[in-house]
C-alpha cells in the first residue's frame, strides 16, 4: 500500500475486553490486540487505538480504606491505573517492535476549533511517524459535564476527526442481536438497519462491570459515524484475530455500512460542542437554495437579511431563517463588520463556503 493511499483504522477496546473477571488487566488479550495491530501496520495501515481500562486497572492496584466520594474514587483509580495500563501496552508493543504513545483527552478538547485542530495535527504527526496513538479519556480531570458518554463516543469523535476508513468497536459480545440476547431464538445481525430494528428490544440496558457504555450507546455512536461515511463494525474483542477477520470481510459481528462521504469540517460539526459566536438570518430564497439537494451551495451575502453577534473569521456561526428556525452552522470566512457591510449585496464573496457549511 503506497504512502499516499494509507488507510486509517480506528480500534476501540472496551474495559470489558482487556480486563478479566477479577478486574485485572488481561495481558494475553492486550498481546493479541498488539499482534494484530502489528499485522495491520505491516500491510500499510495506520492505526488509532482508543482504549478504556484505566479505572479498572486502578481497582486492581488500590482499595480505598474508607468510603470516599464516587468522583474522587474514579479520579484516583484512573490516575493510578493509567500508569499500569500504558505500561502494559508499552511492554507488549516493544516486543512487536512498535512505538506507541499516550494521548489523554477530555470533552473540552472538542469544544474549541483551535484545540480540535491541534489534536488532529498531533495525531497526524504520530501516524506519519509510524507511532500508534493510544487514546483514552482523561478521567483524572473529566468529571460530570466534562465526561464523554463513554469511550464509544470518544472513538466516534476521533474517527471523524482523522477521517478514518473504518471504526472497529471491540466489546465482550459477538455483535448486535435482533432482540434480547438472553431470550431464545435471537441471533446476531450481520448488517445493522435502523429502519428494521427496535433499539428498545436490542438495548437491554446492560453494561460492563467496569465501563460506562452499553449496547444502546454503541448503536447510537455507530449509526452517527456510519452516516458520515465511515463504516463501523462491532465485534467480540476476545475472538482470535477478530480485527483481521473484520478487515478481511468475514461474516462476523455486526457492521454498520457507511451512508455517504462527508468533508472533514462537516464531520467536526456533526460532533461539535463549540458554541457558535454569532448568527445570521437568511431570507426564504437563500433557505431554499441551501437546502436544495441538487448541488452544494455557499451562503452568499445577497441572501442574508441580518447579522447578529461579534464573530470573527474562522468562528462558527449559526444560520437561521426569518422565523428563527435553525438551518445549519458554518465557518465564517470573514468577520461581522465586513458581513454587515456586504449585507444583501450581489457579487460578493460567500460568508460561508459550502465546504464549511453544515446543514440540519
Amino acid at each position: 500500500m503506497s504512502a499516499s493511499k494509507k488507510k486509517i483504522v480506528a480500534i476501540k477496546v472496551g474495559s470489558n475486553v482487556i480486563t478479566n473477571k477479577q478486574g485485572l488487566p488481561d495481558e494475553e488479550v492486550i498481546i493479541n490486540i498488539s499482534r494484530q495491530i502489528k499485522n495491520l501496520k505491516d500491510q500499510g495501515y495506520q492505526v488509532l487505538l482508543i482504549s478504556s481500562g484505566a479505572v479498572a486497572a486502578g481497582k486492581s492496584l488500590y482499595q480505598f480504606q474508607k468510603k470516599a466520594d464516587t468522583v474522587i474514587q474514579r479520579q484516583v483509580l484512573a490516575s493510578i491505573g493509567q500508569v499500569k495500563l500504558i505500561s502494559l501496552y508499552k511492554d507488549v508493543f516493544d516486543k512487536q517492535n512498535m512505538l506507541c504513545s499516550q494521548v489523554l483527552v477530555t470533552k473540552e478538547d472538542f469544544k474549541s476549533r483551535t484545540h480540535y485542530l491541534n489534536m488532529q495535527n498531533c495525531l497526524s504527526a504520530l501516524l506519519s511517524n509510524k507511532i500508534v496513538p493510544i487514546i483514552n479519556e482523561n478521567d483524572v480531570v473529566s468529571v460530570t459535564e466534562l465526561m464523554f458518554t463513554d469511550n464509544d463516543e470518544l472513538a466516534g469523535l476521533v474517527s471523524a476527526m482523522m477521517n478514518a476508513d473504518m471504526l472497529i468497536i471491540l466489546t465482550n459480545v459477538d455483535g448486535i442481536y435482533n432482540g434480547d440476547p438472553d431470550l431464545p431464538g435471537t441471533s446476531i445481525l450481520s448488517t445493522y438497519d435502523a429502519k428494521k430494528i427496535n433499539l428498545e428490544q436490542i438495548a437491554t440496558g446492560k453494561k460492563s462491570g467496569f465501563g460506562r457504555g452499553g449496547i444502546l450507546t454503541k448503536c447510537q455512536t455507530s449509526e452517527k459515524i456510519a452516516s458520515m461515511g465511515i463504516p463501523v463494525h462491532i465485534a467480540n474483542g476476545r475472538t482470535g484475530d477478530i480485527i483481521l477477520k473484520v478487515l478481511q470481510g468475514d461474516e462476523i459481528g455486526t457492521r454498520f455500512p457507511a451512508k455517504k462521504i462527508t468533508s472533514s469540517f462537516k464531520k467536526y460539526m456533526a460532533h461539535a460542542y463549540e458554541e457558535p459566536k454569532g448568527k445570521v438570518v437568511i431570507n426564504q430564497g437563500a433557505r431554499e437554495v441551501l437546502l436544495s439537494s441538487s448541488k452544494a451551495h455557499s451562503l452568499l451575502p445577497v441572501g442574508i437579511v441580518k447579522v447578529i453577534g461579534t464573530f470573527k473569521k474562522g468562528d462558527i456561526i449559526r444560520i437561521v431563517d426569518e422565523k428563527d428556525k435553525e438551518v445549519g452552522l458554518g465557518l465564517a470566512k470573514y468577520g461581522y463588520k465586513k458581513a454587515k457591510e456586504v449585507l444583501g449585496l450581489k457579487n460578493q464573496p460567500p460568508l460561508i463556503h459550502y465546504d464549511h457549511l453544515y446543514l440540519h
